[in-house]
Formats: structure tokens, sequence, C-alpha cells
């Protein structure tokens, strides 16, 4: 009797555990690593959603619609987690994404308009930040304030690929839409300053703290880090006459066999118990400032008359011929 009760017991309990709902959540290595949000997001969504969540790291920000490209229908994910608006319109376009049927009010600067309600169908918005080249104050007293100044120095550089990147992606659009006809001109200018092309942010930053290159293409939000996490000030982000903004975004996939687990998870994300892990963990600003607010190291360097996006449904002519350019004046 007391095998069959230990038995009954044991079947009980592995069905338990085998009914657990798993929901599973591709997105960029940095944002499951020890030191980004993923732990925290983790721990605070299974608490309220009686599921597992499985956050898997698949590269860096670009590399993840290659990724749902490749396996289609058949992909595993249930939601994309870290795609930017110069990817939305691809994928949209892809057929993979299903309409998150959200209505939500955020606090994304948006250079195209007002501020406020979000209005793509398909990706709802979890963090935001401007690209900027970070530097060691310690070691640079003066940091250039524009491609010009910089093309015209012996700085070296280390930036990521746009291909596989979406910090590197953002660089290519920023150089366009800043120099238009003449982007091959400041890229060939650019080439002597640039030391490697790296497939990551994470690859190219950790280049730069090892002191291979004097700034690294990374966020006006990059030096919070240091400051908050390491009491260090010795990094500073280079003021530039235009920044390009970068918005961060999650989408369902059409084929989950999770819909309302992934519902819950994008309604989750924009939620202040999300969002309120992000500044410091995922050192972007929330697209929804949480309760708390933000620390003062979140003191923006960038005035809105200084920003500069590409309206998503443009940037995928746009990115071709950019991209050709980039590899061109490189390649040389």
């Amino acid at each position: 009797m007391k095998y069959l009760s230990f038995a009954a017991g044991l079947f009980v309990a592995t069905t338990a555990v085998a009914e657990t709902p798993v929901l599973t959540v591709y997105t960029y290595d940095s944002f499951v690593s020890d030191w980004g949000p993923g732990p925290a997001v983790k721990a605070a969504f299974e608490e309220t959603c009686n599921c597992e969540l499985n956050l898997v790291g698949a590269g860096d920000g670009a590399a993840l619609l290659a990724r749902i490209k490749l396996e289609g229908a058949r992909s595993d994910a249930d939601v994309v987690l870290g795609l930017d608006t110069n990817l939305t319109a691809a994928a949209a376009d892809s057929g993979l994404f299903a309409e998150h049927g959200q209505t939500v009010t955020v606090d994304v600067p948006n250079p195209f308009g007002e501020t406020g309600t979000w209005s793509d169908a398909n990706f709802l918005p979890f963090d935001w930040g401007y690209f900027a080249f970070v530097y060691d104050n310690t070691k640079l007293e003066t940091a250039p304030t524009s491609f010009d100044e910089l093309a015209a120095s012996d700085l070296k550089i280390v930036i990521q690929d746009p291909r596989s990147s979406t910090p590197g992606l953002g660089l290519l659009l920023w150089v366009k839409e800043q120099y238009g006809d003449d982007a091959p001109k400041m890229w060939e200018a650019l080439s002597d300053n640039i030391v490697t092309v790296t497939k990551g942010w994470s690859e190219s930053y950790g280049l730069f703290l090892e002191g291979e290159a004097d700034m690294v293409l990374s966020y006006t939000t990059s030096p919070a880090y240091h400051i908050v996490a390491e009491e260090d000030v010795s990094k500073s982000a280079a003021a530039f006459d235009s920044h390009y903004m970068q918005i961060e975004v999650a989408g369902k996939l059409a084929n989950t066999d999770q819909n309302e687990l992934a519902d819950q998870f994008l309604s989750f994300m924009v939620s202040d118990a999300f969002q309120s892990i992000i500044p410091t963990t995922n050192w972007m600003y929330p697209a929804i400032t949480p309760a708390a607010g933000l620390p003062d190291a979140f003191a923006a360097p960038v005035g809105p008359e200084q920003a500069r996006l590409i309206a998503p449904a443009d940037v995928p002519a746009i990115r071709d011929e950019a991209l050709a350019e980039w590899s061109a004046a490189l390649s040389q």
C-alpha cells in the first residue's frame, strides 16, 4: 500500500510538472545574461503566469529576425523581444507575426508627431535610447561633436555589423539620414578610424573596455551603467549634432501554441513590474516611465531637436542602398 501511495503521488507530481505551460521568448544575448534584465523578468513573470518563461538568447537584435525567417512557422518561439523599428516593416512583411491587440500609451519620444498612444499593430515597445559613441574621459579630454570631426581625427573606433546587429544598423541609417547621397564619402572617411566590425554589441563594448579602441558605438545611457553599478564616472557619451534613436519592440508569433500566455507576457512587458527592471539592467530608457522614476544618471544629454529616426516603412529600401554603400567603402 505504501508503494502504491508513493507511485500515485509521483504520478500526480510528474503530471503537474508536465502540464506547466512554457512560453519561449527569443531575445538578444545581453538580455539573458546574468547582468541583463532576463533573470529579473523571468522571476517576476513566473510569479504571475503559473508557467515557465524560457528566454533564449539568439545573437544580437538583427540576428533575431534572420533566425525567425529561417525557422518560419516551425519556430519554437512564441514571442520575439529585441527587434527595433528599423526591422519592424521587414518583420511584418514576413507574415510570421500576429497583431498584439493592445492599446498602450508610451513615453517614447516620437519624431513624427506627439508622444502618446503606440500605433504599431504588430509590435509593442519595451525600451528606447539614443545611439552614441562612448569614450573614456580620463584618456580623451575633448570628444568629437560630429561624424566629420570623428573622421578627421586619428581616434580608433569599434562598431557593429548592420547585418547582424541593431546598433550597427542604427549607425548605418544614422549616417544615411544625415548625409544622404554623401554617405559613401563619410564611410570612406571613417574607414581609417574603424579598428574592427563585430557581430554584436557585447563583443564591441568588451573590446573598448579592454582598451582596443578609443570609442565604441553604444548608447547615451551606457555611462549610466558605470556610474550606478560601478561608481565609475570615467565613461562619457560624445554629444553629436544629431543622434539616431532606437525603439526596441517585441511581437507575438502567429504560429504560437501559447496565444493567451504570449498576450499575457506582452501585457506584462508594458507594466510597471517589467518597465522598472529595464533602466538598471538593460541600461535604456523604459517605454513607460516607472512609478519610481529614473536614476539621476539617466539625465538626457540629447535634446529632441537632435533626435533622428527614419519612419519604419521607409527603412527597407533605404537600408539596402545604405548597406551597399557601407560594404563598398569598408572593403576598399
